[in-house]
């Protein structure tokens, strides 16, 4: 059977009213269903409490095969896969509902940092191939992103859990008439150019 494959970004949080990957999942997921993959997308409002309440709730309901999550690193100049996800979180940065963590460790008593389940590799060649600046990353920070993606291989470590799961930070959105200086011009095409290369290798893979 084909793959099913769960596909996330984030909503807005403090400093970035609007997170393009809102945008990128929507438009991936339309793509994927045209291609026959069966896929689902969420996005998750850039809150602590939300991603502990819904990410257990979308994994018991849909069961996916493949869990493809995306959000928004602004300064990065390049979309970079992340390799791992580090057992940290940011006492400084509240999340959108005003939340600050008061411990640094999400579990105290876990590894430094839990490797992604993905073929890395394989999907650093893809985006090469779709003329993205693409690099694998080892710092997935110490934000809502980094705290969904050790909460999502924990998860993908049990019995019944996603075979294929990674995180992938994508740059911000410049529209063409602002001036990006010496920095790469990404635009939301070709964010969805290097996701669709992300998504088909991570399907194969989830077979």
């Amino acid at each position: 059977m084909a793959p099913t494959v769960l596909i996330t970004g984030f909503g807005p949080f403090p400093g970035v009213p609007v997170n393009p990957t809102e945008t990128l999942v929507e438009r991936l997921v339309k793509a994927a269903r045209r291609r026959g993959i069966r896929c689902v997308g969420h996005v998750f409002a850039t809150r602590y409490g939300t991603v502990d309440r819904e990410l257990p709730a979308l994994l018991a309901r849909h069961r996916p095969d493949v869990l493809l999550m995306f959000g928004l690193a602004a300064r990065r100049q390049h979309v970079c896969i992340e390799m791992y996800a580090r057992n940290r979180m940011s006492t400084r940065a509240p999340d959108a509902g005003g939340f600050l963590p008061h411990a640094a460790a999400i579990a105290p008593d876990a590894p430094a940092r839990l490797r992604g389940r993905a073929p890395f590799a394989r999907l650093l060649a893809a985006t090469h191939l779709a003329r993205v600046k693409t690099r694998l990353s080892s710092d997935a920070g110490s934000y809502l992103c980094n705290y969904l993606y050790w909460q999502a291989l924990d998860r993908a470590a049990k019995p019944g859990g996603p075979r294929v799961a990674v995180f992938v930070h994508v740059p911000e959105v410049r529209l063409p008439r602002r001036s990006a200086g010496r920095r790469t011009l990404f635009t939301i095409d070709r964010l969805v150019r290097a996701a669709t290369a992300v998504l088909s290798v991570v399907v194969t893979a989830g077979r």
